[in-house]
């Protein structure tokens, strides 16, 4: 994947509770990079541009350039605190990448042809029990996102982790730890009321 975004950052060297509260008084959010085999670098970034920048679901998915006191590097999105009631980004963890190592990230899915499910025909309805899954691949593989066909899907039935559609060279490394774990992403369920009411047709019917 070529890289389509990019953030500024500048190093820090203030450290601790204190620091990171100063920094955010100023409007600044504090920030590290780490990986790749060299050492944990300490940051400060804008924000209004972090903030803005989280908007765009892209900013999680994509090889990110960290432009840093005139040096750049390749980055991914690791780990992102927010305020919990503001929504604000408090804390950003930045993962250096490495052009010949697996990532393993949290990529979104995204869910097609829903209305075309037999099971949505026949009343039911789409409940997501995943919004998004860890992938591993090589940076050169990483997806925006993994689209997830629904149209064959029928009432009752579920679909799971092992029927997902993978882009070549992305695997899913939970099932590689056995069939226990390959867990449902989806299923469709009858609306509640319309199971209560069979319910009731099916004692009626014992009753007489």
């Amino acid at each position: 994947m070529s890289i389509s975004l990019s953030i500024n950052a500048n190093i820090r060297t203030d450290n601790g509770k204190g620091a990171s509260r100063r920094l955010r008084h100023a409007d600044k959010v504090p920030g590290i990079v780490y990986g790749s085999n060299k050492d944990p670098m300490m940051l400060t970034l804008a924000a209004n541009e972090i903030n803005n920048a989280v908007e765009d679901e892209a900013f999680f998915t994509h090889i990110l350039t960290l432009n840093c006191d005139g040096n750049a590097e390749k980055v991914i999105v690791k780990d992102l605190q927010r305020h919990p009631s503001k929504d604000n980004v408090m804390h950003v963890d930045f993962q250096r990448i490495d052009e010949n190592h697996l990532l393993h990230v949290h990529t979104p899915l995204h869910f097609i042809n829903e209305e075309k499910a037999p099971g949505v025909k026949a009343g039911g309805i789409i409940s997501h029990l995943k919004t998004d899954i860890e992938i591993a691949c090589l940076p050169k593989d990483l997806p925006e996102y993994i689209e997830v066909d629904l149209g064959s899907i029928d009432m009752g039935e579920s679909l799971h982790l092992s029927q997902i559609v993978l882009p070549e060279g992305v695997s899913i490394p939970e099932l590689a730890l056995g069939e226990d774990h390959d867990l449902p992403i989806v299923n469709v369920i009858k609306p509640r009321g319309e199971k209560e009411a069979s319910d009731e047709e099916g004692e009626a019917e014992t009753s007489e």
